[in-house]
């Protein structure tokens, strides 16, 4: 079995939430089972490694690398700073608005049902920066596409946007600037 179809068998799958016509992929049953889990994180190194720090190094020289790994809230934290470690790169957190302390650099984005805003603390991403931006699931794409922006701010560069889970049907990667990868794709 090839590591997304195991992924894939241990998501937890839910019709009907949160409401009707929607079908819920939950990640969570990736983080109670230790395999599981271990195969994300390999399977997103694997990747970064093998296709994205190359394709980095054709346009950057031999020497470029990863320098941050963006987080968006929540989900997003679980497998970013694992990742980050793993490529020798900062993590940073990107939260809903209010939550972070000192000052922060703010972005907002449409959702299904209204505007919501992201928030990076000011100066946690030098000039200059390769950044990978990571979360659960794209759907429409605006958290992070708004993730994106505030890595612009930064004058950083979003190299690519990482999801275990994508929605296709909706585009969201559209929205993304940055290549996108995705493991799993529904």
């Amino acid at each position: 079995m090839s590591d997304i179809a195991f992924l894939k068998s241990k998501l937890g799958v839910y019709p009907g939430f949160p409401k009707e016509g929607i079908v819920f992929l939950d990640v969570f049953p990736l983080l109670a089972d230790p395999s599981s889990f271990e195969t994300l994180i390999t399977h997103f190194l694997h990747h970064v490694t093998s296709v994205t720090l190359p394709k980095l190094r054709e346009t950057q020289g031999p020497d470029a690398k990863i320098h941050s790994v963006v987080g968006l809230d929540a989900r997003g934290f679980l497998f970013g700073p694992i990742l980050a470690q793993r490529l020798q790169a900062g993590f940073v957190p990107v939260r809903k608005a209010g939550k972070l302390p000192g000052k922060c650099l703010s972005a907002s984005y449409e959702k299904e049902y209204g505007v919501d805003s992201f928030e990076m603390q000011e100066g946690s991403i030098k000039s200059g920066s390769n950044v990978l931006i990571i979360d659960d699931l794209i759907a429409t794409g605006g958290s992070a596409s708004a993730a994106g922006q505030l890595v612009e701010k930064c004058g950083a560069q979003v190299i690519e946007n990482l999801f275990v889970i994508e929605i296709e049907f909706l585009k969201g990667k559209d929205a993304l600037k940055g290549d996108t990868y995705s493991i799993i794709k529904d």
